[in-house]
């Protein structure tokens, strides 16, 4: 029986498991940056559109299908 065979697979799982994982934590971190307020609000309307503009980009980034 060859050694490396069995691991191969064990090996692909593992990544895509640690891949599965940085994902979860990225869209847990998007996630939980949605629902805490902003300490300042914006001065002006460009900033605020900014900061709408990154939130919406980071939503649709969050809700895509891995």
């Amino acid at each position: 029986m060859d050694f490396r065979s069995t691991q191969a697979p064990n090996h692909f799982v593992h990544e895509d498991i640690s891949e599965y994982v940085a994902q979860l934590q990225l869209h847990m971190a998007l996630q939980a940056r949605n629902l805490v307020p902003s300490i300042s609000k914006p001065v002006d309307t460009r900033e605020q559109l900014l900061q709408q503009t990154q939130a919406d980009i980071e939503k649709l980034i969050s809700r895509q299908a891995i």
